[in-house]
């Protein structure tokens, strides 16, 4: 630890005390009876006032790149939105699928997956959800299978890139992967879980996916284009759009990192959003989208950084660490699977954020063990997989199942955390052999 530490507080044992913060900041955030960014803030806080960690310490060990990459998307993300064109893909789709219930159910489910690929999934199901409940409604038949579909795809379909999820935000970050690696990487294996649940959903409910032709006739004259409120901000925020993620695939080559990218595009789309207006006008706008930024989950992941610093600082996570080289017996495949099974379960009960940002520096502890950097990427893939998967196991397992479990409460069809335990943990063990299977043919057969 660094030797301009204060003193530990009241001479107590750094390792032991920065384990309680630790245990009981998530403690918290289990618990859920405090918000999970003033638990964090706490934690962080105590790590610092109580001498584990100086102050510069703590701000050493955050990762501004990944906060850059978050705040950088969020901005595009927001102006983005503004267009309509989330709504005009979710009619256009379903006008495509000729208002057929069943076609309705695998086009916006895959269109789910590739917009949680690229924008965020809770952004991804604030948009499509609604559409989807008024086609539905409009076509007469149970929102259940499409409800359950779209959590499904927003979870499986964040799991294919850099951006798609927090935690491949972190590991990317962490690790040094790019887009690229993470596309290459993980599409394949993303896109062979996600039609195999479509699959399951599909013959669960192929009886119930019928439709009069007068239902369908309704649904048939809905206007896509009436979804765009904004033709020239569309073109201009996919212009940007294109150009960040060109940014992220042929950044790696020139020393630029995904954060310094994602918050140029955000810049340039600002500057866009904002040119040609009156300075009243301009500060109106630019506040405007500054508001809707998550500042509470930038903090949480700041002072989050804080605290798993502060576990490394005091030599738990080199311990735990040791101890799952002792476990494994320095076997790379046997690691390999762990974490990924691990990750899996983990994630379908506790927030997969700060259980990513734990197991990455316990994971890099251990990477002189198991052969160097380089044969530690099928670890770092199944820690992926298993945490972004692992949301589909449970109602809480990600925060995109809250986000349609609530407004499928609104509109009269609850889906309840039994309901959805009963369809959620087989998909979760029918994703997680499947990159199971995936990861032993690539790197271990």
């Amino acid at each position: 630890m660094d030797s301009s530490a204060p003193a530990i507080l009241l001479g107590l044992d750094p390792l032991w005390l920065s384990t309680a913060i630790f245990v009981a900041t998530y403690a918290l955030l289990i618990s859920e009876r405090v918000h999970r960014t003033v638990a964090a803030m706490l934690g962080a806080g105590l790590m610092i006032l109580s001498g584990i960690i100086t102050q510069d310490d703590a701000f050493d060990g955050v990762d501004f790149n990944t906060i850059s990459l978050l705040t950088g998307m969020m901005i595009l993300v927001g102006i983005t939105q503004r267009t309509g064109i989330f709504q005009f893909v979710a009619v256009w789709v379903v006008k495509k699928a000729k208002a057929d219930p069943r076609g309705i159910l695998v086009t916006l489910a895959t269109v789910t997956a590739v917009f949680s690929a690229f924008f965020d999934n809770v952004t991804t199901v604030l948009l499509i959800v609604p559409v989807t409940l008024l086609v539905v409604d409009k076509l007469e038949v149970s929102p259940y299978p499409f409800l359950y579909a779209e959590i499904f795809a927003s979870n499986i379909g964040g799991t294919a890139t850099l951006i798609g999820d927090p935690p491949n935000i972190m590991i990317g970050s962490a690790v040094g992967l790019s887009f690229t690696d993470f596309i290459s990487e993980l599409g394949p294996v993303v896109v062979c879980i996600h039609f195999a649940v479509l699959l399951v959903i599909y013959l669960l409910w192929t009886r119930q996916l019928t439709s009069s032709p007068e239902a369908r006739a309704r649904v048939m004259a809905f206007d896509a284009r009436g979804s765009i409120t904004d033709t020239v901000l569309l073109r201009q925020s996919l212009a940007v759009m294109a150009t960040v993620i060109t940014g992220f695939i042929v950044g790696e080559h020139f020393g630029l990192q995904s954060g310094s990218v994602a918050l140029g595009g955000a810049a340039l789309l600002m500057l866009l959003f904002t040119l040609g207006r009156t300075g009243k006008e301009q500060s109106a706008r630019v506040q405007e989208v500054l508001a809707e930024l998550e500042w509470g989950t930038i903090l949480f992941f700041m002072c989050l950084f804080m605290m798993v610093h502060g576990l490394k600082a005091s030599g738990v996570l080199t311990l735990l660490g040791q101890q799952m080289v002792g476990l494994t017996g320095g076997d790379l495949q046997v690691t390999a699977f762990a974490t990924l099974w691990l990750a899996a379960t983990a994630s379908a009960v506790i927030d997969n954020v700060p259980f990513v940002a734990t197991m990455i520096p316990v994971l890099q502890s251990t990477t002189a063990h198991l052969g160097g950097t380089e044969q530690m990427a099928p670890v770092w893939w199944a820690l992926s997989l298993g945490a972004c998967l692992g949301g589909n196991g449970t109602l809480v397992g990600a925060t995109a199942n809250i986000i349609v479990a609530g407004f499928a409460e609104r509109a009269g069809q609850p889906i309840s955390f039994g309901r959805f335990l009963l369809l959620g943990l087989p998909v979760l063990l029918l994703s997680t052999i499947i990159a199971s299977g995936y990861l032993y043919l690539r790197h271990f057969a």
